[in-house]
């Protein structure tokens, strides 16, 4: 796993300091896909708020970017203060990125990470008319239920080793200097 060119764009994991751009994604998402993201209607404000405690929830974000913004992202969320046996996964797509793989590419990077947090019990939910998140899922071997007009998954995800930890830390190396760049290019477009 690296930083990966993916269809015309960029994956790489979200910085802390990158809140804006994971906020101005999640308001480009259009009303059914913020209620597929958030299983309700939320508002501008709602997702302004969120975005802006990305870092403090202490989540490990991934992005898909093209043309400098991002277009697609996926979290891992720690249930409680610190990392344990159970996080969960949570992702969000825009409409005309869907359907390319996207997401799933992203769930794998989920799975990785949560592996070398020692994460042993995975969960997603979604909707029950999710059928693209449910999709993904299936494609990483989730254990789908229903409940309560929600899917819920849950993945196992084998324990960390050298090669999915190294694998993540050469990711972290390269998306830190990527952002970087980023940072520059658009220091350069205001100057």
């Amino acid at each position: 796993m690296d930083v990966q060119y993916y269809k015309n764009g960029l994956i790489r994991k979200l910085r802390p300091t990158e809140t804006d751009k994971f906020g101005d994604h999640l308001l480009r998402l259009d009303k059914e896909a913020r209620r597929m993201r958030f299983a309700h209607t939320v508002s501008d404000d709602f997702i302004v708020v969120y975005a802006g405690r990305m870092a403090e929830m202490g989540s490990v974000a991934y992005a898909y970017f093209s043309d400098d913004q991002i277009h697609a992202t996926a979290e891992l969320k720690k249930l409680g203060d610190t990392w344990g046996h159970e996080a969960e996964a949570a992702f969000s797509v825009e409409t005309r990125f869907q359907d390319h793989g996207i997401g799933t590419e992203l769930m794998g990077r989920v799975i990785t990470a949560a592996r070398n947090r020692g994460v042993t019990q995975l969960y997603m939910s979604c909707l029950a008319e999710n059928r693209r998140m449910q999709a993904i899922a299936r494609r990483h071997e989730a254990d789908l239920r229903f409940e309560y007009g929600e899917v819920v998954g849950e993945i196992l995800p084998q324990g960390p080793n050298y090669f999915s930890i190294l694998a993540e830390a050469m990711e972290d190396r390269t998306s830190y200097m990527m952002a970087v760049l980023d940072l520059q290019k658009r220091l350069m477009k205001v100057a």
